[in-house]
């Protein structure tokens, strides 16, 4: 077998041959072709092999939960459910069982689920949660990859509308209660329909939320902001501080990328002037939001102030406020690892 000494057997011994280098560095294949051989040419008495190393490595708990969750998030199935507000479209992950609650998420504005959710969901911290639980994706209206463009004029959903059609969702894959994390116009959607349907939420991630109203200085401001600036250049103000869009970073241009290329340009901007015109969510420690909440801001990102305000208005015995470094846009996209 050129470099390496057979295997030598008699009837009355085993000569096992001397190590050489090509040996140790195969010693499964090696292994398995001369225990064949000795298998075809001798049947003189049974003899017992112990290999001192097995053949085939222990698997991996951990590597196989991550290729399983990876297996699911790659192999969603898509839905478009039919609500009183219309249509939306879903993405289902994982088996559907409904024993247990599912996670809930919904995007920003500027946003897909994909875009905002998927480094967030196949970071390896996050396999084992994607592993035991259902994760239901919902796109806002209009916003899903290779949405048709709305016509003009094209009346869009409010805020409080968009939050009407969650539990047809709900209703839809036969869920009672569900875990919900919301970014940005997510965040605010997910805390509304949490506040006119507390029993079918058991918590919340609220991340970079803002619960108030335009006030007439932002409305003023906004309007200003129209007139001189490019719907994109609006979108990433809504994302990133001034800091962060003076230096130009290379996460902001491939936002700005992605955004100024979308095909369904004016669908994002109808999401983002439904966004604009929310309303006040009115809530304080005495009606606000009953489940667990946690907040995430980062700590770079321009609705930091509104997020300390949402949490001074929640009670304090079920709330949790993290504030991340150096993120923005998404806490989860640039290093969930924070």
């Amino acid at each position: 077998m050129g470099a390496y000494a057979p295997l030598c057997c008699s009837v009355d011994k085993l000569q096992f041959p001397t190590c050489t280098s090509r040996w140790q560095q195969e010693p499964a294949n090696l292994y398995i072709y001369d225990l064949k051989r000795f298998a075809m040419t001798t049947e003189l008495q049974e003899i017992a092999i112990t290999e001192e190393k097995p053949l085939l490595p222990s698997p991996d708990p951990v590597k196989e939960a991550e290729l399983a969750a990876r297996i699911l998030l790659d192999q969603g199935q898509e839905h478009s459910i039919e609500t009183p507000q219309g249509l939306l479209h879903v993405t289902l992950h994982g088996s559907g069982n409904t024993r247990r609650p599912a996670i809930l998420t919904f995007h920003d504005v500027g946003l897909d689920h994909k875009s905002c959710f998927s480094p967030l969901f196949k970071f390896e911290e996050m396999q084992e949660i994607v592993k035991s639980f259902t994760v239901v994706h919902i796109d806002a209206p209009g916003q899903e990859e290779g949405a048709a463009t709305y016509p003009m004029g094209y009346q869009y959903p409010s805020m409080e509308q968009l939050a009407e059609m969650i539990p047809a969702v709900l209703q839809y894959f036969n869920f009672r209660t569900v875990i919900g994390v919301g970014v940005g116009a997510g965040a605010y959607i997910l805390s509304k329909f949490t506040l006119s349907s507390p029993d079918s939420v058991e918590g919340l991630v609220l991340i970079n939320i803002d619960p108030n109203a335009r006030g007439w200085m932002d409305w003023a401001a906004q309007k200003l902001t129209t007139l001189t600036s490019s719907l994109t250049e609006q979108i990433l103000s809504h994302h990133f501080s001034q800091e962060e869009m003076s230096a130009n970073t290379e996460l902001l241009q491939s936002h700005r990328e992605r955004i100024s290329r979308a095909p369904n340009l004016y669908n994002i901007e109808l999401f983002w002037r439904s966004y604009n015109s929310r309303r006040d969510l009115n809530m304080d420690r005495s009606s606000a939001l009953k489940c667990p909440v946690m907040l995430v801001v980062g700590d770079q990102a321009p609705y930091e102030e509104a997020a300390v305000e949402c949490n001074s208005k929640l009670d304090p015995t079920t709330t949790s406020f993290l504030k991340m470094a150096d993120a923005a846009a998404c806490p989860s996209s640039p290093s969930p690892a924070n």
